[in-house]
């Protein structure tokens, strides 16, 4: 019976235990790290350390690809139309997942030449609950326009009906001169009227009484 091969273990890699296991995981290791890691015999001698350092990079891979996901509308703003930044922020989420998806096999692998042995019913590895593509967690990059104002719906005052506006202004009929005219006599006559004072009005009664009776007597002795 050949050894259980957990979910996401890398193509390429003979199963844990075979004989070809450790260089087929060296050689796929070394296709992870940059290509200078190639230089250095001693991670060649000693798998495990070429895995930590796969591991350390792979997931510096994934974390670089989050924040330039995060900040790329921002970075990319007037340098690039908008349709290419989403392009390209496309672009960073198909990477992403593939990262990630490498991040968790190089821990597979790293687990599987420190001696681990894989069984049906594994818990799931550390890495299958970290970074899972570029994309952020619980945060979406900053897709609005540049600032934009709202359009204000409310109507303006002076184009409803009963405004208070120019527009309503325009609307009231224009009184001629003659009407201006009589509406400022009776302003001045009743502005005249309650500047008397109290018994005014009583006394020019009674003198123009008076005057009255001495002319009615007048005219009697002119008769006579």
């Amino acid at each position: 019976m050949g050894a259980y091969i957990p979910p996401g273990w890398p193509a390429g890699v003979h199963p844990p235990g075979s004989e070809e296991f450790e260089s087929t995981a060296i050689g796929w290791l070394l296709d992870v790290v940059p290509p200078d890691y190639r230089l250095h015999g001693v991670l060649r001698r000693y798998p495990v350390a070429l895995a930590t350092m796969a591991r350390y990079h792979s997931k510096a891979c994934v974390e670089g690809a989050r924040q330039g996901y995060r900040t790329a509308r921002t970075e990319l703003a007037g340098a690039l139309p908008p349709h290419a930044i989403d392009t390209v922020l496309a672009a960073y989420r198909k990477e992403g997942a593939r990262l990630a998806a490498t991040a968790e096999a190089v821990d597979l692998v790293e687990r599987a030449l420190r001696g681990e042995v894989f069984t049906p019913g594994m818990s799931v590895p550390p890495a299958a609950s970290g970074p899972q593509g570029a994309e952020p967690r619980g945060a979406e990059p900053n897709r609005a326009e540049p600032n934009r104002a709202e359009p204000n719906s409310a109507e303006p005052e002076s184009a409803a009906p009963g405004g208070t506006g120019p527009e309503a202004a325009e609307q009231k009929p224009a009184r001629t001169k003659a009407e201006q005219k009589a509406a400022t006599q009776r302003t001045a006559k009743a502005s005249a009227a309650e500047e008397r004072p109290p018994g005014a009005k009583a006394a020019g009664a009674k003198a123009a009484g008076q005057r009255n009776s001495a002319g009615r007597g007048r005219s009697d002795l002119a008769r006579t």
